[in-house]
């Protein structure tokens, strides 16, 4: 394998496990590891009558991660690359919504990694 393509699939892997934790934090543990990393951001007292609306931005990141996860078990290369293209896409335009709307931060920590993986990808076609 290519060194172009390889990274396109590890960066592309980096951005769907991250999306994996995000779904856990979001769903699973919003009262707990939810808080430390929202520290500042939400008033402590939020957390608990914000838990359903954390579980349902939590699903979405899990969608987000299986259609990324989903690219890597399809045989056809093109198809496997526009699946690849489109969850990518996906997600640099929910970092950069993110971004704008809620913390700066979402920049650096989900749109960033999606270009750098779509850029990737678009360039191991």
């Amino acid at each position: 394998m290519e060194l172009l393509p390889l990274f396109a699939k590890i960066f592309t892997g980096i951005v769907a496990v991250e999306h994996l934790y995000i779904l856990y934090m979001e769903m699973f543990a919003w009262e707990t590891l939810g808080k430390k990393t929202f520290k500042g951001a939400l008033p402590d007292e939020l957390f608990k009558p914000t838990k359903g609306l954390a579980a349902n931005q939590g699903l979405y990141n899990g969608f987000l991660s299986a259609g990324l996860i989903w690219s890597f078990f399809i045989e056809n290369p093109i198809w496997q690359n526009n699946v690849a293209i489109f969850f990518l896409s996906c997600v640099v335009v929910a970092g950069l919504y993110g971004a704008i709307t809620a913390s700066k931060k979402i920049f650096f920590t989900q749109a960033l990694p999606a270009i750098i993986a779509l850029v990737l990808v678009l360039l191991a076609r």
